[in-house]
Order: C-alpha cells, then sequence, then structure tokens
C-alpha cells in the first residue's frame, strides 16, 4: 500500500506518494488558478491526485498527510488569505471530497516541515522557519503546539513594530519583514524594477546594493526571531529552510554572524543551519502523519 503527501500552498500544491519498493516518492507539483474559488480548487486538487495514484488508484493508499498554511480552529479553516474562499469551511468535509474513503491526518506546513527536520536530523528540540514564512517546534522530540492545538505562528511574531503591514493585519511581523516575498519586493523598489529569485541571486554574486540591502534586513529579522526561540523555548537549532531561503547564498551565515551580535553574555543562542530536508520539507512532512495514522501499518 502507498502514503501519499500533500502541501496545499496559497499558489501552488505539492505530492508525494510513497509507493511500497519505489526506490523515491513520485512528485508532482500544479500551480492553483489566481481567484479561482473553493469549488474550482478542490477539482484541481482531485485531479492532480488522480493522476499521481495511477494506476493504483486510491484504493492503493492506505493514509494520506496533508500540509497547509491556513489557520484551522475547531476543525474550520478560521483564516487565509491567500485562498478566501476556504475561509469558514471544515477542512475534514474539503479533504474528504478529494480523498473518500482515504485516512487523512493535517497538519500546520511549517510544523510538518519541522517535523521532517527533526526526523532526518535526529535533533530532539529544533525550530524551523521556511521563508514563507511558515514555522514550526519540535521540542523533546515531539511536535508543539498551542493549548488549544493550534500550530505555533513564528512567521507572525512582531519583530518590527513600525514595520511593513502583514497579510494578517498587523504591522511589522517576521512574515512581512523576512519572507521572500518581502526581500524581492524591498530589492524590486530598490532596483527600480521586477527581481526574480534568479536575477537576485546574481544580484547578491554581484554585490549589488539593491540586493544586499534587503538581505541584510531580512536576515536582522531572523535574527530577532532565532533569539526570541532561544530565550523562550531554548531550541538546541533553528533550521532556515523554503525556497528561497534555501536557494539564497549567504542567507544563514548572516542570520548566524547576528544571533551571535544579539545573543546575552553568558548564553549560547540556537545553532543557525540550512534545512536538511531541502526546500521541500513541508511536503516530505506531510508524508510522517500519512504513516502515523495508519495505526494497521
Amino acid at each position: 500500500m502507498s502514503y501519499l503527501g500533500i502541501d496545499i500552498g496559497g499558489t501552488k500544491t505539492a505530492l508525494l506518494l510513497k509507493r511500497p519498493g519505489a526506490a523515491r516518492p513520485a512528485y508532482a507539483r500544479f500551480d492553483w488558478l489566481p481567484g479561482a474559488d473553493v469549488g474550482a480548487d478542490l477539482t484541481a486538487l482531485a485531479a492532480a491526485v488522480s493522476r499521481i495514484v495511477e494506476p493504483g488508484g486510491l484504493s492503493a493508499v492506505r493514509a494520506a498527510g496533508v500540509a497547509l498554511p491556513a489557520t484551522v480552529r475547531g476543525g474550520r479553516v478560521a483564516a487565509w488569505p491567500s485562498r478566501p474562499s476556504w475561509t469558514g469551511l471544515r477542512l475534514d468535509a474539503l479533504v474528504e471530497r478529494v480523498l473518500p474513503g482515504v485516512l487523512v491526518a493535517h497538519e500546520d506546513d511549517g510544523s510538518l516541515a519541522a517535523l521532517a527536520e527533526a526526523a532526518r536530523t535526529g535533533v530532539n528540540d529544533l525550530a524551523y522557519l521556511g521563508l514563507g514564512i511558515g514555522g514550526g517546534l519540535v521540542l523533546g522530540g515531539r511536535l508543539h503546539s498551542g493549548p488549544r492545538g493550534g500550530a505555533v505562528e513564528i512567521g507572525h511574531m512582531v519583530v518590527d513594530p513600525g514595520g511593513p503591514v502583514c497579510v494578517c493585519g498587523r504591522t511589522g511581523c517576521l512574515q512581512a519583514v523576512a519572507s521572500g516575498t518581502a526581500t524581492l519586493a524591498r530589492a524590486a523598489a530598490a532596483l527600480g524594477g521586477p527581481v526574480t529569485p534568479d536575477s537576485f541571486r546574481i544580484g547578491l554574486a554581484e554585490n549589488r546594493a539593491w540586493a544586499r540591502e534587503p538581505l541584510r534586513r531580512t536576515a536582522a529579522a531572523l535574527s530577532v526571531a532565532v533569539i526570541n526561540l532561544g530565550e523562550l523555548v531554548q531550541c538546541a537549532e533553528v533550521r532556515i529552510g523554503g525556497g528561497f531561503g534555501h536557494g539564497v547564498p549567504g542567507l544563514v551565515a548572516a542570520v548566524r554572524e547576528g544571533t551571535r551580535r544579539l545573543a546575552r553574555p553568558g548564553t549560547t543562542p540556537p545553532a543557525v543551519r540550512r534545512a536538511a530536508v531541502g526546500a521541500r520539507a513541508s511536503l516530505h512532512g506531510a508524508l510522517l502523519p500519512a504513516r502515523g495514522t495508519d495505526t494497521a501499518g
């Protein structure tokens, strides 16, 4: 029997199918249609699932894990700025329409990325920061969540009260200051034209101020977040990943240096390292609850 992981993002979705005996999981991804309603989203997701599970179909899938960045409370999607049509709907009912009859577990994407990092590295106390920005905490080898079962919202820690407006409506959240999107927007404003991840990396390699200064601000905000995590939960490591975080040269070193400067005398800040799983940590993490939910296997 197979296990399916699905990472549902705000702009794209990725799938990973682990078949018995296969050397590596099957991978697929697709982009959401901008502005589509939840019905169109589910149709697109169901079509992607059908393609990746062939030839055995859903009957060959023992269990599935779903990662997503939405805020879920009491089983309902409480907030998801990127896919507003999902707000207020029961997540289990939505998933059942796509995966009928399949045992499914769902969790915050940042939390699952942290779980994947802990599983890969063997570190029992770590935080993960994906520069979406999502994040998660593993403490004592177990995924940490709030007392009401909600995911930890590392991306919505306020690191700059006078900073830019976040998608959540507040100002100065880590996500608004240090996400890949925010970093590229600052670079574009400084350059006076569009900046892609590739052109940003070229700008860094050429030591262009329009790339260097936005990255410096991102690293400074991430350093504050790392120090705060170390003070609050005393995690041993912070792993930085996601497509942007994993691919930008010099970012991890800059955050590491920033935490060194901010550390209190007599204390050791968390080690700052590049994500071990890579840019798809939350997708690989989605396979973990699938296997954990499968009590028969």
